[in-house]
């Protein structure tokens, strides 16, 4: 497999994963609280639909959480890309 191929096929993968991971929605159904919680693998964003009390719409963001959740998925993408460069480097001779 060509080289710049192999390269871009594997950033369009970590871009999807990262996307998925950090909005794939958890939503936890319970009878006086019901939620949606966002991102893995720390929850940096909470939306509350429903408590006892009746129906809310209620966000709660951290923010710290969300920048540490991007420096992980990140970091597994520049790692991931420097594994693939170095297996796909070519040949000296």
């Amino acid at each position: 497999m060509d080289k710049k191929l192999l390269s871009t096929a594997s950033l369009v993968a970590m871009s999807i994963v990262i996307v998925l991971a950090l909005a794939w929605p958890v939503k936890y159904n319970w009878p006086d609280y019901v939620h949606v919680k966002y991102g893995f693998p720390l929850t940096w964003g909470i939306h509350t639909l429903g408590t006892i009390q009746g129906p809310v719409d209620v966000w709660d963001v951290n923010v710290s959480s969300l920048v540490i959740d991007l420096l992980i998925w990140l970091g597994l993408t520049v790692l991931f890309q420097g594994i693939t460069q170095l297996r796909t480097k070519p040949e000296a001779g």
